[in-house]
């Protein structure tokens, strides 16, 4: 019998595969991301705001009657199922228990602004451990989260429903677990990004010609092309579009126009040729233009702070040809987000130094946030307007005018692919975002920060090498 952890649980209600690879695949094959680090800087930051102050360890702080207490490891049983778990942080409550006049809930940390199926499950779990080693009858657990307004707290009742669904829960976990094969891919991908199976199970996404890697499906339209009989990709790409269309009139999702272009997209993996769908107008002002800014931004979502808004002009040389000047990267820091108006200004006098340019960015991220910021700096709307007139997004430019043998049309996989490479090492937004919170405040310089320093003007980079890849195919 396996013991079921609720560690394996918190993986299978994300992904039945994940739980399957946690117990049977080798260690060594997982990878480090930056996400689940991310994730963990904030679980600490919000336990520590609950309590600041040291919490006991295992039983020995439970006996003592400690406020918190950390460290604990709990086995026993449930429906039959021998189990275990490490609860992050228990804190004491009114109650009764085998230590005295008083009870211990558990407490979980809430990464985003819901309470999920895995938070409630991973509690119940807790608390049915929890009560057999105080011997009491608590009912509920606690979820918290540190957000920029303060810490939220938020009680999690646990009701007989909830107990029933961990118990149908662990039966499947237990014989999931059991099985000698490995589990099928996840339908949906999206979270893949964060866990650390993730390049083993796209070498067998690719292996299997499986639908996820066509940019525009996900686990719905998987989901209805498999019952419909299209179960890969060579598949998708051998499908006629009015036979196509035909299968799918009985269901909702038939728009024939996103099938199409994902049967064509089919084509494209299947043959690495990109297809070029129509010309861009567009195009034509840039390339007509004496040059134009790329602009790229870093942010720290949680606290809603844009701290880095990066430029990097592109000119024309004396014989007309376009050349990044990365010595004129233009890297505009706003350390305070309550003191934006310094970065506001410098932005301004960046944009006004170049008054013809356009400029470039990739997804809409950056248009957001040069509008907001000027809003809320006053700016009027005649020159919001001029600004916005000026911003231009090469995400909408290049897939309105090609498809590209890519899984995703974000900005690191379409410049992978062209054969731009990041100066730096398994760097993305996130490994950013990590160097920002990590960074030394009390230099201006310090290591990290020149790190992101760098990402970024790399992102620009890689928005022009793509620009360069669309004028060379005019």
């Amino acid at each position: 019998m396996n013991v079921i952890t609720d560690r394996f649980l918190c993986s299978w209600i994300r992904c039945k595969r994940k739980a399957w690879l946690d117990l049977h695949e080798n260690s060594n094959r997982k990878i480090w991301t930056s996400h689940r680090t991310l994730q963990l800087d904030h679980q600490h930051k919000s336990l520590l705001a609950l309590n600041p102050l040291k919490p006991a360890r295992g039983v020995k702080g439970c006996e003592e009657g400690a406020i918190t207490v950390s460290g604990l490891r709990i086995k026993g049983f449930i429906a039959n199922h021998k189990v275990e778990c490490h609860p992050l942080m228990i804190q004491r409550v009114k109650g009764t228990s085998i230590w005295g006049n008083f009870a211990y809930q558990p407490i979980i940390v809430r990464q985003g602004r819901k309470i999920t199926k895995e938070h409630i499950q991973l509690l119940a779990f807790w608390l049915n451990l929890l009560n057999q080693l105080q011997e009491g009858s608590l009912k509920s657990g606690l979820a918290i989260s540190l957000r920029p307004s303060g810490l939220e707290k938020e009680e999690v009742i646990i009701t007989k429903k909830i107990n029933t669904q961990l118990i149908l829960s662990l039966n499947k976990l237990s014989t999931d677990l059991s099985k000698k094969i490995d589990l099928p891919l996840a339908n949906d991908q999206k979270k893949c990004i964060l866990c650390k199976w993730q390049k083993l199970c796209n070498k067998k996404a690719v292996k299997e010609g499986n639908l996820s890697l066509i940019n525009g499906i996900g686990a719905k339209r998987k989901k209805t092309l498999e019952e419909i009989g299209i179960r890969n990709i060579d598949t998708l790409a051998n499908t006629k579009s009015n036979i196509l269309e035909q299968k799918l009139k009985s269901y909702q999702e038939n728009n024939n126009v996103n099938f199409i272009r994902l049967i064509h997209q089919a084509k494209v993996h299947t043959t690495e040729k990109p297809q070029k769908l129509s010309e861009v107008k567009i195009l034509n002002q840039i390339i007509n233009s004496q040059g134009f800014l790329i602009y790229d931004i870093e942010s720290d979502p949680d606290e809603n702070h844009d701290f880095l808004h990066g430029f990097l002009p592109v000119e024309k040389d004396i014989f007309g040809n376009f050349c990044p000047m990365d010595g004129k990267y233009l890297p505009i820091l706003n350390l305070n987000k309550n003191q934006e108006i310094d970065a506001w200004l410098k932005i301004q006098k960046t944009i006004d130094q170049y008054p013809n340019f356009p400029i470039l960015h990739y997804g809409e991220t950056e248009s957001l946030s040069i509008v907001r910021l000027a809003q809320r700096q006053g700016t009027n709307e005649e020159e919001i307007k001029k600004i916005q007139n000026r911003l231009i997004d090469m995400h909408k430019v290049i897939t309105a005018r090609w498809i590209l043998p890519v899984h995703s049309y974000g900005l690191k996989p379409i410049a992978h692919w062209i054969g731009f490479h990041w100066s730096q090492g398994n760097v993305d937004g996130a490994k950013a975002l990590l160097w920002w919170r990590q960074r030394d405040k009390n230099m201006i310089e310090s290591a990290n920060l020149l790190k992101i320093l760098q990402y970024n003007l790399d992102d620009c980079k890689a928005t022009w090498k793509i620009m360069e890849w669309l004028m060379d195919k005019t």
